[in-house]
Parts: C-alpha cells; structure tokens; sequence
C-alpha cells in the first residue's frame, strides 16, 4: 500500500508532531527496552522510562496535569490486523523508522469499517507524534521484513491494563477489550480468535 509522511498535510486529521520537547535521554533509554526478533512485546508501562524529567514535562504541559504512563511497542511487524481507540489522545515516541496505520473513528458504521479507509504514514525515529482521540491505530509496522521498531506509547494512566466490568455488552461496549480501550478486530487477527469483535471488513492489509 501507499506510504505516506507524517509531515504530510494528509496526516492533519489524524494527529500532529510534537515539538519543543528535548527527548535526547528518553530515546537512549527507549532503545534499551526489549525488542523481539519476530512479534510485538508491549508494556504499558516503564518505571526507567517515567522517572525522566520529560515525563512530568509530558505530564504537565501535554496532558494538563493527568496521571499518564509510558510504555513501549517493540518488536516486527508488517500487517494491520486491528484497529482501536481511546477516549482522548496517545503519544507515540520513536526511536527507530516505523509506519502507523491509521483511520478515522468517525468511519465507523455500527463498529465496522473498510479496510480500504486505512492509510500508511512513515514517522522517522527520533520524532514523537500525537494521535488524536478520533484517530484508529494499532500496532506500528516496519516498512521491510527485515527491520525492527521501537516506539514509546504515552497515554493517561491505568490505560490498556484491566478491563472494567460491565453487566451487558452492546452496542460500541462489545468494542470494549482492555481499561480505555475500544478493538476492531480483523477475522483473521490473533485478536479474532482470542474474541474480539470483528468489524474490519476487506482485506488485512499488509506492508510486505
């Protein structure tokens, strides 16, 4: 598919770079974390990583104040697979090149949507990116087989963790997979089989 940048006018609706924020450490420190040959390894949360300056900084200046969490998606990955969102923005922190996958919430009909709404943005490492609350996301994927990413995943605290209990599932609560987090699943994910519903339509699209 088609890649472009995230300092394409096209990526406006999606998110927006980060400036004035010095991640000169944090980058040091996130190329450290375990990055598994083949898969994704995350952890919503990373003590070495929220004990420097820049994560009050993020705190305070970003997100108002909030409690938040800093973690990381590492690992080898070339395939869409799911789509989620959450109730407000993520920040993502790159050290290496990587493409985010991307739609739009608001072309969800009834918890589907095409997979031919997707499109592909290269982030250069080094560059941190907000991805708004409207904007569905997943994994981040390599743009060849052969390389590796490592991306920081700053969100409000307690997000991605244990899901709350609710007494009916329907409607976008079906949608519900994890504290904050809402999964489109494509039928033929790991996340399908391990039952999340199934609302990407078309083909699983693929980088390579």
């Amino acid at each position: 598919m088609k890649t472009e940048s995230v300092f394409d006018a096209g990526f406006k609706q999606y998110g927006t770079i980060l400036e004035n924020y010095d991640f000169t450490e944090f980058l040091r420190r996130l190329s450290e974390t375990p990055c598994p040959q083949e898969g994704i390894v995350y952890a919503p949360s990373d003590a070495k990583l929220e004990s420097l300056p820049v994560a009050k900084e993020l705190e305070n200046r970003f997100y108002g104040g909030m409690p938040i969490q800093i973690g990381y998606c590492n690992g080898h990955n070339g395939t869409l697979n799911c789509l989620e969102y959450h109730r407000d923005s993520e920040v993502d922190v790159f050290a290496t090149d990587a493409v985010l996958l991307v739609a739009l919430q608001s072309e969800l009909e009834r918890g589907t949507i095409h997979t031919d709404r997707v499109r592909a943005f290269h982030v250069p490492a080094g560059t941190a990116v907000q991805l708004f609350a409207t904007t569905l996301h997943y994994a981040p994927c390599t743009e060849d087989s052969k390389s590796r990413f490592r991306v920081a995943i700053i969100l409000p605290r307690k997000t991605n963790t244990d899901i709350p209990e609710i007494e009916t599932r329907s409607g976008e609560e079906r949608l519900l997979w994890a504290r904050n987090k809402w999964l489109i699943a494509h039928p033929d994910s790991a996340e399908a089989r391990e039952g999340a519903a199934i609302g990407l339509l078309g083909e699983n699209l693929h980088l390579w």
